[in-house]
């Protein structure tokens, strides 16, 4: 069996949607989640073409921002 042509977090750049991490990749798909336009699902031997390695650093996790409490003023 081939080794898939892109790691799971490999960063890559597609012409038309932009810098994206792969999320899964097997020998017939490839599933990247693209910064602007979420996750996209392509048949592997037709988007090869249109895919390059991008030396980018992943971008990080978006964290969850919690709010502090307003101190309630003392009567």
């Amino acid at each position: 069996m081939a080794k898939p042509a892109f790691a799971p977090g490999a960063q890559v750049e597609h012409g038309k949607f932009g810098l994206g991490s792969v999320v899964e990749c097997t020998d017939e798909h490839v599933k990247i989640n693209f910064d602007d336009h979420g996750e996209k699902k392509f048949v592997l031997s037709i988007v090869i073409a249109n895919l390059k390695k991008s030396d980018r650093q992943p971008p990080a996790g978006k964290k969850k921002t919690t709010r502090k409490k307003a101190a309630t003023p003392a009567a």
